[in-house]
């Protein structure tokens, strides 16, 4: 695959690779600072080529009608990247940061596999519907409805799962017979330049349905939801840069799709297993370095067991540790940039100044080289702490006291996310009745994970709207239609 033995990659738009008009950008190895190679660094140029290649391939060509082509090569895309799994693998491991335990689940070989889902998900779809006869004013009329696709859709994707979230856009957006245009993360540009390439080489899709950009420019993505050409905006990213896009899509009704930020509660109610119950939570929140949106950060732990859980999860954070992402046993590597680690050194200092005690952790991890910070546990504060209301995005847990059941469910909704969660206790009864009272998109009951191609992802409140995978993530690209006719 050229895009990691050249060290380079392009632009794919209309079919072809194209150097970006604005020269190339490197991208580095956060484990290392290495530089690893340079990405094609697009213009808004480039991306109104992107876009004017959608619109050509949904209007002039048949892809949005052909059910058959479009289950074809959604199987041969998931094929051909099972093909290239091992080289990917190592990709995703020097560019992302990824732990390499991490790519045989979500990072890479999940979503890969996740793309046959959708393509049987397209190929048994109820795309018409009859409605029977009815008599409306007066007028026998038979009805039926169809489903059918959007249209062009501008999809911008974050760095921390690249092919998990690409491949969660690309799949259902193409079994449903959209055309896309795909504005990668400046952190990871070859991992999405090396889908497209896979796609481009091995595939039959045809020219123009898919459309992978990338750029140095945070910013360039603003112009998919403001252009008139673009259907629907699928967002993956910050709440603060979702309300952007909604702002951006309003003078044109433009549907969008937002997974956004999230500041998640792990609830341990007082007859769990406690030890094992602040084990998971130290696990969960080190995962790929606390660099999930739907991680959950807040521990919500009895007030009567308060320093014993305390002591508990600071001992399993302390035993976890940061490591080479190369290494199979690494949970916690680097942070993606130093940008991220300033952010999340920034948070650290604002729980100094709160008034929070670091149990442990709370500084960069002590390694010659790579953007690591030390698995942190803060103590001593309340909901209302900034540190345990904003998203940090870093290995860094805030554990806060509860009063009961009751009280934990308030702690726990006094957010203004509600992307994730989980709930640890002994009766499965109550731990079902405390899940099913959170106000939010996903709940983990007892170690259960609720991850998976069929299963639909989003929040509550400021964590987005819609769903992202599973038959709701399916249809969030489709339109509906009634037709009528005499009887």
């Amino acid at each position: 695959m050229s895009v990691w033995t050249d060290k380079t990659s392009n632009l794919l738009v209309d079919g072809e690779w194209q150097p970006g008009s604005g020269g190339r950008f490197e991208t580095a190895n956060p484990a290392t600072e290495e530089v690893l190679g340079t990405a094609a660094n697009a213009t808004a140029a480039d991306l109104d080529r992107a876009i004017a290649a959608a619109r050509r391939a949904f209007d002039e060509t048949g892809w949005s009608r052909d059910v058959d082509l479009r289950v074809r090569c959604l199987k041969q895309l998931g094929t051909a990247l099972q093909e290239h799994a091992e080289e990917l693998r190592e990709l995703t491991i020097a560019e992302v940061g990824a732990p390499r335990f991490l790519t045989h689940g979500a990072q890479l070989d999940a979503p890969v596999a996740d793309l046959a889902y959708f393509a049987d998900l397209a190929a048994g779809y109820e795309w018409t519907r009859d409605l029977g006869v009815a008599e409306p004013m007066g007028m026998p009329s038979r009805r039926w409805t169809r489903r059918e696709a959007v249209g062009v859709v501008g999809a911008i994707t974050p760095w921390n799962f690249p092919h998990q979230i690409n491949l969660a856009k690309l799949g259902p957006a193409l079994a449903a017979g959209n055309t896309v245009v795909l504005k990668a993360a400046p952190d990871t540009p070859w991992c999405a330049a090396a889908v497209a390439e896979i796609l481009l080489r091995e595939t039959d899709i045809p020219p123009g349905v898919v459309n992978v950009v990338t750029s140095d420019d945070h910013a360039l993505g603003a112009q998919l939801p403001s252009d008139e050409r673009v259907d629907l905006v699928s967002f993956t990213g910050s709440t603060a840069t979702g309300r952007a896009v909604m702002a951006a899509a309003a003078p044109g009704i433009k549907r969008t799709f937002l997974e956004l930020g999230g500041k998640s509660a792990f609830v341990v109610i007082d007859d769990a297993d406690l030890g094992a119950a602040c084990g998971l939570a130290a696990f969960t929140v080190c995962t790929h370095a606390g660099q999930g949106c739907a991680l959950t950060t807040r521990l919500l732990v009895p007030r009567v067991r308060y320093d014993e859980a305390v002591e508990a999860t600071a001992k399993a954070l302390r035993g976890i540790g940061v490591g080479d992402p190369d290494e199979p046993g690494t949970v916690c590597g680097p942070l993606i940039s130093a940008r991220q680690r300033d952010r999340v050194e920034g948070y650290l200092e604002l729980a100094r100044q709160e008034g929070g005690e670091f149990v442990t952790g709370g500084a960069r991890a002590e390694r010659d080289r790579g953007f690591f910070v030390e698995p942190t546990l803060i103590a001593g504060l309340t909901n209302d702490a900034r540190v345990a209301r904003e998203e940090i995005f870093g290995p860094v847990l805030v554990i806060l006291p509860h009063d009961g059941d009751d009280d934990a469910v308030r702690i726990a909704n006094d957010s203004p996310y509600g992307l994730s969660g989980a709930v640890h206790g002994g009766d499965l009864e109550r731990a079902r009745a405390v899940a099913a009272r959170l106000r939010t998109g996903t709940v983990g009951v007892n170690g259960g994970v609720w991850y998976g191609g069929d299963a639909p992802f989003g929040g509550y409140k400021q964590s987005g709207i819609g769903r992202e995978m599973g038959v709701a993530g399916f249809e969030e690209y489709l339109e509906t239609k009634l037709i009528a006719e005499p009887a």
